[in-house]
């Protein structure tokens, strides 16, 4: 085999191995954490100041599970005007979803429908003045 032939051969194999690898690419499932990524960044300071007005309530242990129960608790330590209580699972954006919560100092929910896993717990609430942010990790066994 002469240069000519090996030049045009090596250049036909990495084309090829580049075609195979931007398709692999294509077809990858991709799952964004949020929806809506770019619009939540752009409303990240509303974020910093709920997270800023719940620094006195992260050594409370306001989130309470009881594996024997299937039951979560959580205690709001302000009164809840309206807020919502997100259950997250990072490895399946399916099994996301919220609840809205409205005028409640206790919040029960049962867990014995959801799947077993990982899954964090998101909780935005407003007392009429501030809003407040918590997160919580979640163990289903």
């Amino acid at each position: 085999m002469n240069w000519g032939k090996s030049i045009v051969l090596s250049f036909v194999l990495f084309a090829s191995f580049v075609g195979t690898m931007a398709y692999k690419m294509m077809t990858a499932k991709v799952d964004l954490v949020k929806q809506n990524y770019y619009q939540k960044e752009i409303d990240f300071q509303q974020q910093i100041d709920r997270e800023t007005n719940s620094a006195t309530f992260k050594n409370a242990r306001i989130m309470t599970y009881s594996s024997e129960n299937n039951q979560l608790r959580i205690g709001f330590p302000t009164p809840v005007s309206k807020g919502e209580v997100t259950f997250f699972r990072p490895s399946d954006k399916n099994l996301d979803f919220s609840i809205p919560i409205q005028k409640i100092n206790t919040f029960d929910f049962s867990t014995q429908k959801m799947s077993k896993g990982y899954w964090k717990i998101q909780v935005t609430w407003t007392d009429g003045s501030k809003e407040y942010y918590l997160e919580d990790e979640l163990m289903i066994k």
